[in-house]
């Protein structure tokens, strides 16, 4: 097994979460997928923000597990779902590092492939 390049963050690569304090509903091809008061937004670096929604909260029945896999130095390493036959538009860090351990048991979808909104 090869040694993984773990980083903290800090100040040349921030990481905060925070609490979105607003409803986040997911579509996918017009359909709602997940729906949540819940969600945590996920600001690294330069990225954009990204929401994280409780798993609990994705419409049962629509996932997939996937073979895909990323590893991410700063998180750890990320599994993948389909939703509603969309390949990997979920990813997940089911045991994220210390620094982030509040996305554990959250998923966020790709921009490109769910329509995220947030209510006003």
């Amino acid at each position: 097994m090869t040694d993984r390049l773990v980083l903290e963050p800090g100040p040349e690569h921030p990481i905060t979460i925070t609490p979105t304090g607003r409803r986040v509903t997911v579509r996918v091809d017009g359909a709602v997928v997940a729906d949540t008061d819940d969600a945590l937004t996920l600001q690294e670096s330069s990225y954009p923000a990204v929401q994280y929604l409780p798993l609990a909260d994705v419409v049962p029945g629509v996932l997939t597990r996937s073979d895909t896999s990323t590893y991410c130095p700063y998180k750890g390493e990320a599994g993948y779902y389909d939703v509603a036959g969309v390949p990997d538009a979920i990813w997940t860090y089911e045991q994220p590092y210390p620094a982030v351990a509040a996305i554990a048991g959250r998923v966020a979808f790709y921009p490109d492939k769910a329509d995220i909104t947030l209510a006003p």
